[in-house]
């Protein structure tokens, strides 16, 4: 499943993460999963939100830079191995990765991430009856 993911770049100062989660928190817009990465001067915060254009919009109304784009999210057992047994479908297809991030919970690990042919990704996960998860799914938990 493709999931729309909010990219917000962010000057690397006080205060400024909690203005984003406030400002959706304000709109009635839910973020299930997030990570950050920064350097001295900014950061890049990405958010899997309840309503990415929504999100973006009310981002964009108080002057933040948003961007969205597509994401693929998947399913692994929470043992060791089972990551790079998934990242191999991906490198012997020629797909690159550009980022990652996830969490366990329980027996499972679940992963977002980009790569540059986000359709092949999803092509190659269903053949290899991968469990691809929509941004709903994030709910559950």
């Amino acid at each position: 499943m493709i999931i729309k993911q909010l990219s917000v770049f962010l000057e690397n100062k006080s205060g400024r993460l909690h203005e984003v989660f406030e400002i959706l928190g304000k709109s009635d817009i839910n973020v299930s999963a997030c990570s950050v990465a920064d350097t001295t001067e900014f950061g890049i915060l990405r958010m899997i939100v309840s309503e990415p254009e929504k999100a973006r919009d009310v981002l964009k109304e108080k002057l933040f830079s948003v961007n969205v784009s597509e994401i693929i999210s998947f399913a692994t057992p929470n043992t060791p191995g089972a990551l790079s047994k998934t990242l191999k479908i991906l490198s012997d297809a020629g797909i690159s990765v550009e980022y990652l991030y996830g969490f366990s919970a329980d027996e499972k690990s679940f992963i977002a991430l980009r790569c540059d042919d986000v359709s092949k990704a999803v092509m190659e996960f269903q053949r290899h009856k991968l469990e691809l998860m929509s941004a709903s799914d994030f709910y559950k938990f």
